[in-house]
C-alpha cells in the first residue's frame, strides 16, 4: 500500500512504452488521479490495463490553488494521490508547481517518478549544445508577443528550447530568421511515435522544408548559443555609414545588431552620431 502523499508521475510522449514500471505501479497503487483532463488520463489507463475504480480529478491552471488545498486535504485524510500530465513530466509547461509548494510548506509527502520528458528528448536529438539549455515553455500565439520573447531571449549565451504548435510553426520560424539569422535550429516532432522527426539549419532553410512538408503534430524548436564574434567597431562604423545610405536607420540598427549580435542601444547610438556627420 502506497504511503500518503503526492506521486509526481511521467506519462508517455508518443510511444505507449515510454512509461516505467515503476510509474505504471504508482498509478495502480494511488487512490486518487490528478490530472489535466480526465478523458485523457482514462485513456491512458486503459490502454495500460489498469483500473479505473479510482477518483480522477481534474486539475488545471485556471483552479490550481483552490485544487491544490483539496488534494491535500485528501492527503491528509489517509489518501494517495498521483499527479500527471496529458502527456510528459508534469509541471514542464503545466500546472502544478503550486501544489508541490504548498504540500512543502504543510509538511505533506512529495516525491517524483521520472519518465519521458519532450524537452530533454529532443535536446538529445537536436546535435546543439546541451551543457546549458533554457527551457523557455510555449511560445505566444500572438506576433508582438513571440518578437518581443524570441529578442529578449535573443543575448542569452545558452541553447534556447520551446514547445510550439503545427498551426504556428511558420509564423515563428519566420520571425527567428530575422532575430536569429546566424543561428543554427533544429525542430523535433512526434517524438517517440511513428512519424518522429528532428530538422535541423537555418531559419530559412527550415521554413523551405516545411512549407514543402506540412507541419503536423508536436513540436520542440531549439535555437543553437549566439556564435561569439571578434568585433572590430571600426568595421562596424563603416557598414553602419554604408548601410545608412541604402536605407532607414532603424533598418540599418535592426540588420547590424542581427548579423553581428551586437546590443541594439549601443548601435542606435552610434547611427545617430554616424547620421548627424
Amino acid at each position: 500500500m502506497l504511503r500518503n502523499g503526492l506521486y509526481i508521475i511521467a506519462t508517455p510522449i508518443g510511444n505507449l512504452q515510454d512509461i516505467s514500471a515503476h510509474a505504471t505501479q504508482i498509478l495502480n497503487e494511488a487512490e486518487i488521479i490528478a490530472c489535466e483532463d480526465t478523458r485523457i488520463a482514462k485513456k491512458l489507463f486503459t490502454l495500460l490495463g489498469l483500473s479505473l475504480g479510482k477518483k480522477f480529478i481534474k486539475y488545471e491552471d485556471h483552479c490550481e490553488e483552490e485544487k491544490a488545498q483539496e488534494l491535500i486535504d485528501l492527503i491528509n485524510q489517509n489518501h494517495s494521490v498521483a499527479l500527471i500530465s496529458d502527456a510528459g513530466s508534469p509541471l514542464i509547461s503545466d500546472p502544478g508547481y503550486k501544489l508541490v509548494r504548498q504540500c512543502r510548506m504543510q509538511n505533506v509527502y512529495v516525491t517524483a517518478i521520472p519518465g519521458a520528458c519532450a524537452v530533454i528528448t529532443a535536446l538529445q536529438l537536436s546535435g546543439l549544445p546541451t551543457n546549458r539549455f533554457m527551457f523557455a515553455g510555449f511560445i505566444p500565439n500572438k506576433d508582438k508577443a513571440r518578437a518581443d520573447l524570441l529578442s529578449e531571449l535573443k543575448d542569452i549565451d545558452t541553447t534556447l528550447v520551446f514547445y510550439e504548435t503545427a498551426p504556428r510553426l511558420l509564423k515563428t520560424l519566420t520571425q527567428m530568421a530575422e532575430i536569429y539569422a546566424q543561428r543554427e535550429i533544429a525542430v523535433c516532432r512526434e517524438l517517440t511515435k511513428m512519424y518522429e522527426e528532428t530538422v535541423s539549419g537555418s531559419a530559412v532553410e527550415l521554413i523551405a522544408h516545411f512549407t514543402q512538408n506540412e507541419p503536423r503534430g508536436e513540436f520542440v524548436v531549439m535555437v543553437a548559443p549566439p556564435v561569439a564574434k571578434t568585433v572590430n567597431m571600426d568595421d562596424i562604423r563603416n557598414v553602419l555609414r554604408c548601410r545608412l545610405k541604402e536605407t532607414s536607420l532603424k533598418t540599418a540598427v535592426k540588420e547590424i545588431c542581427a548579423e553581428y549580435n551586437l546590443n541594439k542601444n549601443e548601435i542606435y547610438a552610434l547611427a545617430l552620431e554616424l547620421k548627424n556627420e
